[in-house]
């Protein structure tokens, strides 16, 4: 595993800037891997890890980077809830921890760097240097993931009736006889409206 500025480099490079939430990301995977003695997470121990991610900011960015995990791969997991959180889960002991940053780091950060005007600065600068425990709670949980879930697991396909678009792994409602995709049975959490094209 590389060293946390080299880590960081990287997550500079792929995200496109450098940021507390991206700092707080790489030392959130170090911690979990450390916990869950992963050592080669984008190596010999890829096939272990599943990531579920609670926020879409800038720490998830860094957290795919450090650990491997995507969605594309079906190994990084989002739930939005909001919070600066994330649990890792090792599919060979089947041990997972879930890792919180404080709140309280923020205060941190101002306190040991009042000369720097820049919030923002103040938790890059403190977030490198601050112990584990100053930045995170970790907590061993049990993770309940649905074999669906899982990398590699092929779902039953289905075409929706209504919109004749296909739909993998089991997504779908049924409404009477009716097998329809997600964005049919309930048009409400569409994130979409139809409209027309303009030429």
């Amino acid at each position: 595993m590389e060293s946390l500025d080299e880590l960081l480099t990287r997550a500079e490079a792929a995200h496109g800037h450098l940021c507390a939430g991206q700092i707080l990301g790489v030392r959130m995977a170090l911690l979990a891997l450390a916990h869950l003695g992963i050592d080669d997470p984008r190596g010999a121990d890829r096939k272990r890890l599943i990531t579920y991610v609670e926020i879409d900011r800038c720490a998830t960015d860094a957290i795919g980077l450090v650990t491997g995990c995507r969605l594309g791969k079906r190994t990084l997991k989002f739930r939005d809830w909001g919070k600066m959180a994330a649990t890792f889960v090792d599919l060979a002991t089947s041990r997972a921890v879930r890792v919180v940053a404080l709140e309280s780091s923020r205060d941190l950060a101002r306190q040991l760097y009042p000369e720097i005007e820049s919030r923002s600065r103040q938790q890059m600068t403190a977030y490198r240097e601050l112990a584990d425990d100053q930045l995170f709670r970790a907590d061993w949980v049990q993770a309940h993931i649905d074999p669906v879930e899982l990398p590699g697991q092929r779902g039953e396909r289905f075409l929706c009736p209504r919109c004749g678009e296909g739909v993998n792994f089991g997504r779908f409602v049924e409404i009477g006889d009716e097998k329809l995709c997600l964005s049919c049975a309930k048009p409400e959490l569409r994130y979409w409206s139809d409209a027309e094209l303009s030429k």
